[in-house]
């Protein structure tokens, strides 16, 4: 169920899919779909969270827990952006989606529709990524390679909402391109290097 809503929410957007289209998609029907979600926002909420979360070990499994602790935290950080990268070269679908569960939540949560207990889940999995940026934060503390006077939660914020941003922009096809620009993957790997630029504490 969560696959087939994922791959219909992505390709169409989800205010133009309902429940009874997920459901005759599945095969299961209207009844069976609603003892799993009681409406729509639950599902969505609960593909998002699916989606992110899978996402979130397949980069934990690429990276070797053996090792991780032991890097720098410039080089955590740096492997923290080249994810939203990645995302733009091998999941443009997963930036998709997100573009439309934005819109999505920001107009159920204007009429009322969606509460902060259907929201819980996927909040839930936000903080849990914050902890991660936060062991790396602490690390900086200590081995500074990383600038932290900003403090962590401004880092985590900024870094995240502009790499986001930027690559699902490029993922939905809302940026102009010239024949003779640069390549998409080129940019973002200029956005990396200012974001790096700024919080990389340069080796004298």
């Amino acid at each position: 169920m969560l696959d087939t809503a994922y791959h219909l929410f992505s390709e169409t957007g989800i205010a133009a899919v309902s429940m009874a289209d997920i459901a005759r998609a599945t095969g299961y029907g209207n009844t069976t779909l609603h003892r799993y979600f009681s409406n729509k926002a639950a599902l969505v909420v609960a593909v998002a969270t699916w989606k992110w979360e899978e996402y979130t070990w397949e980069r934990l499994s690429a990276r070797g827990d053996d090792s991780w602790e032991k890097r720098p935290a410039a080089e955590q950080y740096a492997y923290f952006l080249d994810a939203f990268i990645d995302l733009y070269l091998n999941h443009r679908d997963m930036l998709r989606f997100n573009q439309f569960f934005n819109i999505y939540i920001t107009s159920a949560q204007a009429k009322g529709e969606i509460t902060g207990e259907t929201l819980s889940p996927y909040e839930d999995m936000i903080h849990a990524l914050n902890a991660r940026f936060a062991r790396m934060y602490k690390k900086a503390l200590t081995d500074g390679t990383l600038r932290v006077e900003e403090g962590k939660e401004k880092i985590f914020s900024s870094s995240l909402h502009l790499m986001l941003a930027a690559v699902t922009r490029y993922a939905v096809g809302l940026v102009y391109r010239p024949e003779d620009g640069t390549t998409p993957e080129e940019e973002l790997n200029i956005l990396k290097e200012m974001m790096i630029n700024r919080y990389t504490v340069k080796k004298q």
